[in-house]
């Protein structure tokens, strides 16, 4: 019997788009991305004034999860982490979100803030585990079904990602 393969984490690039959207679209038909929107988020992720951290979970050729995060001064905003219902429970939403507190905390980012679907309980119980707590609320923020987003922060991402260890494969 075969050990199944780890996805391996890596910065997500222009070529990936087609497959995070199929991703994006089976996980969140009503309210996800478009196309346009990961060309910019991308746009802005390379070179000396990059303020976006965006990577993939590839298993073999399957994109199987993704996540990215946009810094502004000394606060990061995590932008979206997706995982393959498949890959569900595997702690892979885990590693992608130490990905981006590591990310932050290279941006010198002392604070991380996000926004979470209300009736998302798996999503809150991850970020939860890193230490994020609710702040607040946003009446109506995932359109066009009207759904409120809970805000939640996190301060200090860098104590959080103290001590873990990420496979790259």
């Amino acid at each position: 019997m075969t050990e199944p393969v780890t996805p391996v984490l890596r910065e997500m690039r222009w070529w990936d788009i087609d497959a995070v959207l199929e991703l994006e679209r089976n996980l969140f038909p009503d309210d996800a991305w478009s196309r346009g929107m990961f060309w910019s988020e991308l746009a802005h992720a390379r070179g000396p004034g990059a303020t976006r951290r965006y990577f993939v979970a590839q298993d073999g050729d399957r994109i199987a999860g993704y996540a990215g995060l946009a810094a502004a001064g000394d606060i990061a905003d995590v932008q979206t982490i997706a995982v393959a219902r498949d890959y569900w429970g595997s702690g892979l939403g885990g590693r992608l979100l130490t990905e981006l507190l590591r990310a932050a905390t290279a941006f010198e980012c002392t604070e991380v803030m996000l926004e979470c679907r209300v009736d998302n309980v798996r999503a809150q119980k991850l970020y939860e585990r890193f230490g994020f707590e609710g702040i607040g609320f946003r009446r109506g923020y995932y359109q066009p079904g009207n759904v409120d987003a809970l805000v939640m922060r996190l301060t200090d991402p860098a104590t959080s990602v103290q001590g873990t260890e990420i496979r790259h494969g």
